[in-house]
């Protein structure tokens, strides 16, 4: 029996329903059984990973940004306000000044931009 370099034959035994699965996925995309459990083995290693080595946001920062999007831009605009309330100064004072905006999206872009000096 001739195989392929970098591939192994394995006897496995998983419930029958798993196995008719596996098959109807093949079928469906044209693949082997072998490429299908295959592929099911990669994506549950890279799903299982650490977060700092797969790419992407990890699975508490995604649910920190999907709740953050659930918020309207005037609760994010006073939840980012706390937050750098609650950081550490960064040993920079800044002058005393009044800022003023014509429109609410006019502060929500500055603080986008971050007061680089405005």
């Amino acid at each position: 029996m001739l195989r392929k370099p970098g591939y192994a034959k394995i006897a496995i035994s998983i419930p029958r329903e798993d196995l008719a699965a596996a098959d109807t996925i093949a079928r469906e995309r044209d693949r082997s059984r072998s490429w299908i459990i295959a592929e099911a083995v990669r994506k549950y290693v890279a799903q299982a990973a650490p977060a700092a080595h797969r790419p992407g946001l990890g699975r508490l920062r995604h649910a920190q940004l999907v709740a953050d999007l659930k918020l309207t831009p005037e609760e994010r605009v006073f939840a980012a306000d706390e937050t750098a309330r609650a950081a550490p100064a960064r040993g920079v004072a800044g002058a005393n000044r009044v800022i003023g905006f014509d429109r609410y999206d006019d502060y929500l872009e500055w603080k986008r931009a971050g007061d680089r000096g405005a």
